[in-house]
């Protein structure tokens, strides 16, 4: 009977290492990080260097024609800036496989470093958790958060008093918002839901939901979209009719992606965002996502502890307005008690 068993176990481990050595085992050869507008070459790689049949590659879902050779090589300039997948289905004797990987599109050059000089100081309401920020004709419009407190508001900038004011449901935990074509657009956080209001009245007309994207954070637009940060490194572009996610693009430096985007204003054909709890402000090329500036606020924030305490990581920067007519970009922060009137400068 031991005979027996050790025959069956001697035949069981000849049958698995011979299944094993025609089993094919595939993997994608490229590097993992690659600089915009640079090629990168991905090649199908066989453990033993099996014959292959043929093979399809894929680029996000995309078919990238390789004449059934077993590598590729793209322009990433094609591709764009971002997180990519990259797919390989290769047929094999009688099989077919998928093998997927990833790999980053990094820019290709370093962000201009910005400090800043305070032009001037008004008086902001302590009481404004502050989410979005725009100027319109002279005058700022505010969004506040936080469930029950979450407000819309019309203010002076000189004097920082509230001329108009509507809450938001409760429900809802207000986030940015944005003025195009006579309307307020006001995102919420969680909800996947947006609000437009008339501008002139503050009457809330409709409601919009969110596609793909994650949450509501901050908004902006230029003249054919909105503009919506979600939190994540992703910016989205809204059709302004349907209110639909109709694309977006990844942000990233030439080392990595840039989360966390908060507020956002479009100043000069840029995306000028909030870094969540960073206290700073990121420069976007909206074509790309290429980061081409960073500027350094840190020390605004102590300029405002110097007559205020400030809750650390939650009472941060974050507002952004600009005046384009005049050339005046302001800032504030959550509950500060000051709007900055500000410069950026190269370092």
């Amino acid at each position: 009977m031991k005979k027996y068993f050790l025959l069956v176990a001697f035949l069981a481990s000849f049958l698995l290492s011979t299944s094993c050595s025609n089993e094919y085992v595939f993997h994608l050869e490229h590097q993992k990080q690659v600089p915009f507008n640079t090629t990168i070459r991905i090649s199908l790689k066989e453990k033993e260097n099996k014959p292959i049949q043929s093979v399809q590659f894929f680029v996000n879902g995309k078919e990238i024609p390789s004449n059934n050779e077993s590598s590729i090589e793209l322009n990433t300039k094609d591709i764009g800036i971002g997180k990519h997948q990259i797919s390989a289905l290769i047929f094999y004797p009688e099989k077919t496989k998928k093998e997927n990987s990833f790999f980053e599109v990094l820019a290709n050059k370093a962000p201009t470093v910005y400090d800043y000089k305070i032009i001037n100081k008004y008086p902001h309401d302590k009481k404004a958790y502050t989410q979005g920020l725009e100027y319109y004709k002279g005058f700022l419009y505010e969004t506040t958060g936080h469930r029950g407190e979450s407000t819309l508001r019309k203010v002076a900038i000189k004097t920082g008093k509230v001329l108009k004011k509507t809450a938001l449901d409760e429900r809802y935990f207000g986030e940015g918002m944005t003025i195009f074509n006579q309307k307020i657009y006001w995102l919420t956080w969680q909800a996947k839901k947006g609000f437009v209001y008339d501008l002139e009245t503050f009457k809330q007309e409709k409601e919009f939901t969110y596609d793909k994207s994650i949450e509501g954070w901050g908004f902006t637009h230029n003249e054919t979209a909105l503009i919506k940060s979600d939190g994540s490194h992703k910016i989205w572009f809204l059709n302004p009719k349907t209110l639909k996610e109709e694309k977006s693009i990844q942000v990233y430096t030439n080392k990595y992606a840039v989360k966390d985007l908060n507020e956002l204003e479009m100043i000069n054909g840029k995306i000028y965002a909030n870094k969540y709890q960073q206290n700073a402000i990121v420069i976007i090329d909206p074509t790309t996502g290429i980061v081409e500036g960073i500027a350094n606020l840190k020390s605004l924030k102590k300029e405002m502890e110097k007559t205020q305490k400030l809750v650390s990581q939650d009472e941060v920067l974050n507002g952004i307005a600009f005046d384009s007519e005049n050339n005046r970009m302001f800032v504030t922060g959550k509950n500060w008690g000051t709007l900055f009137e500000i410069e950026l400068i190269k370092q």
